[in-house]
């Protein structure tokens, strides 16, 4: 708005979390504060609590296993190792997160949920420069343009949706944007969704029409989601593993995307990626934003 007001003609836009200092306990405690004050966060609820309803409501329903989510794990890891900017350079496997013995490895935390479902704590930052394009092109020859913005809401309790397993705010705000651009889910190359919880990733690649519901855990079976797949999801390493320095996390994705349609991801580049999209959402899913990308 500052921009295509004539107010500015650049505009930078930063955000920055440095969690690590404090136990985590006290991290846990103060990222649940997101969850509803009278209802959820006075009765001992979690981000990783709500994390378990969400996932055992949503596992029954579309018979998605353990294993589903543990490879969510895997890729993303294995995605981080080639990302610099990553907190965990570190490759794990089906059988360290799910296999005999396990539970020393990868202990539950809040079950299904174990501690490899979960993003870390992290310290990080992240920046980008917004310009109208007559500005953008005299500083570099490959700037990325903001085609469509999306934003929506919804409950703040998971109680008071009108099924939990849903997460509506992801759906409506991806439609928004995806109307505002122009642009079809099945014309996107790359994106990056929020993976707070490993089947985050699952359930938002069905809610911004990627796959049909259901049959995300089945994409991500068949590899169309790592970065030589069809549809390539958290090239990055996603929440999960490049962290999740809550006020930075929504401009690391743009700034993965904005790399991956420039030509500039290096080991995790995506081929001929010209249109990329990136969801983010607040609290458990009761606020979101997407937007859609397109290289110039």
């Amino acid at each position: 708005m500052e921009i295509s007001s004539g107010n500015s003609n650049m505009v930078l836009v930063a955000g920055a979390e440095k969690m690590r200092t404090a136990p985590t306990d006290v991290v846990t405690d103060l990222v649940s504060m997101m969850s509803h004050p009278d209802v959820e966060y006075p009765s001992g609820a979690t981000m990783p609590s709500l994390g378990a309803l969400f996932a055992r409501l949503y596992m029954q329903k579309y018979d998605v296993k353990p294993e589903h989510l543990a490879m969510v794990a895997v890729k993303n890891h294995s995605n981080a190792m080639k990302n610099p900017f990553a907190q965990f350079k570190k490759e794990v496997t089906l059988e360290q997160l799910i296999g005999p013995g396990s539970e020393s490895f990868n202990p539950y935390v809040a079950e299904p949920l174990r501690l490899y479902d979960m993003s870390p704590i992290t310290d990080g930052g992240a920046a980008l420069l917004l310009a109208d394009l007559d500005t953008a092109l005299s500083y570099t020859k490959k700037p990325v343009i903001l085609e469509g913005i999306g934003e929506s809401t919804d409950a703040l309790a998971l109680q008071d949706r009108d099924d939990p397993t849903e997460l509506k705010a992801v759906r409506l705000s991806a439609e928004k944007a995806y109307r505002m651009s122009g642009i079809k889910p099945k014309e996107i190359n790359v994106a990056e969704v929020h993976d707070a919880f490993t089947v985050l990733e699952i359930a938002i690649s069905e809610e911004i029409g990627f796959f049909k519901k259901g049959e995300g855990k089945l994409a991500l079976q068949n590899g169309i989601t790592k970065i030589n797949g069809e549809k390539p999801i958290n090239t990055s390493g996603g929440l999960k593993a490049r962290g999740h320095p809550l006020g930075a996390t929504g401009l690391a994705q743009a700034t993965e995307i904005t790399w991956q349609l420039q030509g500039l991801a290096d080991q995790r580049q995506v081929k001929d990626a010209s249109i990329g999209f990136t969801v983010n959402m607040g609290g458990f899913g009761s606020n979101a934003v997407s937007i859609v990308y397109r290289r110039y």
